[in-house]
């Protein structure tokens, strides 16, 4: 009979903590936030459910540092032009779009991540700071790379605006995101990169689509 518990290893503090991490966003994707039991992730990282406590309070504080790292990680990936990766703030602005509409970022795996963790946000405080951090990290992310693009294009813009803009088309790319990852065999390839270069192009006033 083959044993399926994966074996204990020594490992660094830090390493040990992304082990945690990784164990837990494995099993909220693949059988949601009820299957993040402390026995269930002490199994999947090999470890002791004793040792957990060492590095995490409480469970919640683990769930919690899971949510985070799966809402950084996709942010990372969004912007992964970084600046001065493409010629020109316009050009950034139509890769950021482009990256948010196609995987990594826009996966069922990680939809099933934040309706896992969602769930939480307006019921669990720690839970609710969480999402608005990592939230405000991408919008006002999103609302430079328009400021940059609109003083590219001579039209600069004031912080109200730039505000609304970034609100806007934050809402679009949400909306693209969760239909892309829910079912993403409906849509063709680069269907929703061009539906969203189309759609925040129309909202900011720019040509973003090639």
């Amino acid at each position: 009979m083959v044993n399926s518990r994966k074996q204990f290893k020594r490992e660094s503090p830090d390493q040990r903590q992304d082990d945690l991490i990784a164990a837990t966003l494995r099993l909220i994707a693949s059988g949601g936030p009820e299957a993040a039991t402390v026995r269930n992730i002490a199994m999947e990282a090999g470890v002791t459910p004793g040792l957990i406590r060492h590095y995490f309070s409480t469970k919640e504080d683990l769930i919690g540092a899971a949510y985070e790292r799966h809402m950084t990680t996709m942010r990372y990936a969004t912007y992964s032009t970084r600046e001065g990766a493409l010629p020109g703030a316009v050009a950034r602005l139509a890769a950021l779009v482009t990256a948010s509409l196609t995987a990594p970022v826009t996966d069922p795996r990680a939809m099933a991540l934040w309706a896992g963790f969602i769930q939480s946000v307006q019921r669990d405080a720690a839970m609710h700071a969480i999402h608005e951090k990592t939230y405000f990290q991408f919008r006002d992310q999103l609302q430079m790379f328009i400021s940059d693009a609109f003083i590219e294009l001579g039209q600069p813009k004031d912080q109200a605006d730039l505000r609304k803009f970034a609100i806007a088309c934050n809402a679009v790319l949400d909306g693209l995101w969760l239909e892309g990852s829910a079912l993403p065999d409906t849509f063709e390839t680069g269907e929703l990169p061009a539906i969203g270069l189309a759609s925040i192009g129309a909202i900011l006033g720019m040509k973003l689509e090639g």
